[in-house]
C-alpha cells in the first residue's frame, strides 16, 4: 500500500498487516531519510498501549521501538512500576526516525505537526485493532497526536481522561528521553515511576 493513505485505508487490516503495508509508507518525507519504518511491538491483546514520539537512532537501524537508551530507562521505570514489558504494547506517534547530520551522528530532531498527522491513521490503526483500555503518551508529541495541539502536559500530566472516539481512557507523563537529560534525574525517574505506576493502577 504505498503512498498516501487516510485512516480507512487501514480499517480492515491487521496489525501484521499493518506493520507489512506501514513499510511502504510514504505520507510523508522522513522515509527518504530514515533506514526503515518502526512498527509498534507488543501483545495484540494488550490491556495498555504506551505511545512514544518516535523512533530514535537505535531503534530506526534495529526496526523495533525503545531499545536505545531511553528504552532502557523505560524497562527499568516500568519494572519499578509493577508493569511487565511483556503485556504492553509499544508504538509511537511518528514510525520513521527525523534527525540532522552532525559529522558521524544522527542528532534527534522533533518531528513536526506535518509528520505527526501523516502517522496518525497507522497510530489510530493500532488502536483500533488492540482495543486497550489505557493509552499513555509518553510526551507531548504523542500526547497532542492523539489529544489536539491544545494539550499541555504541564497542565494535564498524570490525569486519567477519556480518549476521544475510542472506549480506552488515556493518561500522559513525560517521555524517558526527558528523564536522561533532566538536572536531576532523580527525581524525573521518579516522577515518571510514579505516573506508571499510577496508569497500573488505573487498569485494575
Amino acid at each position: 500500500m504505498p503512498g498516501k493513505l487516510q485512516p480507512a485505508d487501514v480499517e480492515d487490516l491487521s496489525l501484521a498487516e499493518m506493520r507489512e503495508a506501514a513499510g511502504t509508507c510514504r505520507n510523508c518525507d522522513l522515509y527518504r531519510d530514515a533506514t526503515q519504518t518502526v512498527f509498534g511491538a507488543g501483545p495484540a491483546d494488550a490491556r495498555m498501549v504506551l505511545v512514544g514520539e518516535q523512533p530514535g537512532d537505535q531503534e530506526d537501524r534495529a526496526g523495533e521501538p525503545f531499545v536505545g537508551p531511553a528504552g532502557r530507562l523505560l524497562d527499568r521505570a516500568m519494572a519499578d512500576a509493577g508493569l511487565d514489558r511483556s503485556t504492553v504494547y509499544l508504538t509511537n506517534a511518528v514510525k520513521h526516525f527525523r534527525f540532522t547530520e552532525r559529522g558521524k551522528r544522527r542528532i534527534h530532531q522533533k518531528p513536526g505537526r506535518t509528520e505527526v498527522v501523516a502517522c496518525r491513521p497507522w497510530l489510530l490503526g493500532e488502536l483500533a485493532r488492540i482495543e486497550p483500555r489505557l493509552v499513555v503518551c509518553l510526551g507531548a508529541v504523542a500526547a497532542q497526536s492523539l489529544l489536539g495541539t491544545s494539550f499541555r502536559l504541564t497542565r494535564h500530566r498524570g490525569e486519567i481522561m477519556d480518549l476521544p472516539d475510542s472506549a480506552a481512557r488515556v493518561t500522559a507523563t513525560v517521555h524517558p528521553s526527558s528523564v536522561l537529560r533532566a538536572p536531576d534525574r532523580d527525581e524525573a525517574y521518579a516522577g515518571l515511576v510514579a505516573d506508571l505506576t499510577a496508569a497500573r493502577r488505573a487498569l485494575t
